[in-house]
């Protein structure tokens, strides 16, 4: 199984409901997508300084599932709404037994 993790800081600009809409559309990503066997799409309450605004945390069969999803059509029109509301973004990948 393989774990894609992504963690974003969103920019301050309409913050929340950015949020709430990145939320909705990577979880509509489940039955759209496949290769996607989960998603759990989380959104931060910690204060600390270090924290991110918003987590996914995916999983996939192989690592050619996960890259199938990283260009199915789907999943793109959420990163164009991503990247256009997002400052950063830090990603891990790994092999779970």
């Amino acid at each position: 199984m393989i774990v894609h993790i992504v963690l974003f800081q969103f920019k301050e600009e309409h913050k929340k409901a950015n949020m709430i809409q990145a939320k909705q559309m990577l979880e509509n990503l489940m039955g759209a997508v496949p290769s996607l066997r989960s998603i759990d799409v989380g959104m931060n309450f910690s204060e600390e300084e270090r924290a991110m605004d918003l987590s996914i945390i995916t999983a996939f069969e192989s690592k050619e599932d996960l890259e199938a999803y990283a260009v199915h059509p789907e999943h793109l029109k959420v990163v164009d709404f991503i990247k256009s509301v997002v400052a950063y973004s830090k990603v891990v990948d790994y092999t779970r037994a």
